[in-house]
């Protein structure tokens, strides 16, 4: 993040004496005003949530994008997340540079608001699909061989440049990017590779998908030429469907069972022809929207998450549903097929396996400070049941196995055994007996 002083200087320590000139103020602020503009794409009127594949790129139809243009940020930009805050304070001896507390990439609690604005933007702008595709985008130019960072890829706040967000894969991404911009402009202590997978993870959870075990603290790129080359992303129609989708997704760190859940994600969104290449201009599934009408999507109800996609893909009756040469992959390639077959029959563990893949494909190369993450929903551990007599005594001379089993493990926890007694005086024995009797005459109604 940007430098916080006054007297602005640049971030080393002042001579003891050093008096600022108002030239070196005047140039040093314009310094922290350059840090402080973002620079973001314009974009093209907001498009509806609906999106082609999450994975996907297609040489026809390209949407063409604007040239870059200046914004001021009410706040000092967040771009330079791997900056630490330091300050320049005055006193009676002359200048000392003072460090500001440890930060982190991202600030907890305001990841935790920015969660809920992302809600609403959920509930009014219906854009579950192309925030989804958004963070996989981001994510998804990792590559497993490359150990150095950002040069490895993956998830990095790379896809808000424009020289990434032209990759033929990324068309329409910038109406997503438009979308979330308030939201990064208002918490400015999240970072855009935060941003894009918490608004990812959300988007499946609130439509009705598994809960996502993220954590945060993504640091983000600096700069555009930080971004990877195009070409790693995956491609909707390729000649070799299955082969294709491993070669990227091998490349990533990815398998087979992985790979065909993350598939199931398709379940959301719709593929617009004017984008992608792939689909029907609209169908009786698309043309009332909600959102702006048209595109084709893979299942009915594609706000919903489940595992319909699989079902769908699987009996192929419906010609207003799309189907890519990627999705029917799944049923063809015989690995493949063991995990569709499996998901399209049973919904829990469609839900397991693709909640612990997107976790997994969301860390993919990214830099995290701290490095252990921050996971904003930390649940306590479940407590173990205390014990009530009432709970397991019905009034009848028989206990319950649970009854039972509790009285056995009271016992064992102490040192007896049902085969032997206990490695203790005599009348401690005596006195855990009477306790024992005394406690079943209660239970028992004696």
């Amino acid at each position: 993040m940007a430098e916080r002083v006054l007297f602005t200087r640049p971030s080393f320590t002042l001579p003891s004496q050093a008096q600022p000139s108002p030239t070196t103020t005047m140039a040093s602020t314009a310094t922290a005003a350059i840090a402080a503009a973002r620079i973001i794409p314009s974009a093209t009127a907001l498009s509806s949530s609906s999106s082609r594949s999450f994975f996907s790129s297609s040489s026809a139809s390209r949407s063409s994008l604007k040239c870059l243009h200046l914004r001021s940020s009410p706040r000092i930009s967040h771009l330079f997340v791997n900056q630490r805050r330091a300050e320049v304070r005055v006193s009676s001896g002359g200048y000392a540079r003072v460090s500001a507390p440890k930060s982190f990439a991202s600030d907890p609690d305001q990841l935790k608001s920015a969660r809920e604005d992302i809600k609403e933007l959920l509930r009014t702008k219906f854009c579950h699909p192309i925030l989804i595709r958004m963070g996989w985008h981001d994510a998804g130019t990792y590559n497993k061989n490359i150990e150095e960072w950002p040069q490895r890829g993956g998830a990095n706040g790379s896809l808000r440049f424009e020289i990434e967000l032209k990759h033929a894969a990324n068309a329409g991404l910038v109406n997503a990017l438009k979308l979330l911009q308030p939201i990064k402009d208002k918490y400015a202590g999240v970072t855009y590779a935060d941003l894009f997978q918490l608004a990812g993870a959300t988007a499946v959870e609130e439509a009705g998908g598994p809960k996502i075990p993220m954590k945060y603290g993504r640091v983000d790129v600096s700069a555009p030429e930080q971004c990877p080359e195009e070409g790693r992303l995956p491609d909707a129609g390729p000649p070799a469907p299955a082969d294709h989708l491993r070669q990227v997704f091998y490349r990533m760190g990815l398998n087979d069972k992985e790979i065909v859940a993350l598939s199931g994600a398709h379940t959301l969104g719709r593929s617009r022809p004017e984008r992608s290449g792939w689909g029907k201009p609209e169908t009786k599934y698309t043309k009332d929207g909600p959102g702006a009408p048209g595109g084709q999507s893979w299942t009915v109800q594609w706000l919903k998450f489940d595992n319909s996609y699989f079902k769908d893909i699987k009996e192929k009756r419906d010609e207003d549903l799309l189907v890519l040469p990627t999705d029917a992959a799944l049923f063809e390639d015989p690995s493949f097929k063991v995990y569709a077959e499996k998901y399209a029959e049973d919904q829990v563990a469609f839900f397991n396996d693709y909640a612990e893949a997107h976790a997994k494909l969301s860390n993919l190369g990214a830099k995290f400070d701290p490095p252990e993450g921050i996971v904003l929903d930390t649940s306590p551990k479940p407590q173990a049941e205390k014990f009530e007599a009432a709970k397991y005594s019905s009034g009848k001379r028989e206990l319950s196995d649970a009854m039972k089993q509790k009285i056995r493990s009271e016992y064992e926890a102490i040192g007896g055994s049902p085969d032997k007694p206990l490695q203790s005086n005599y009348f401690l024995n005596i006195m855990i007996v009477i306790a024992v009797l005394a406690l079943l005459t209660s239970l028992l109604g004696n």
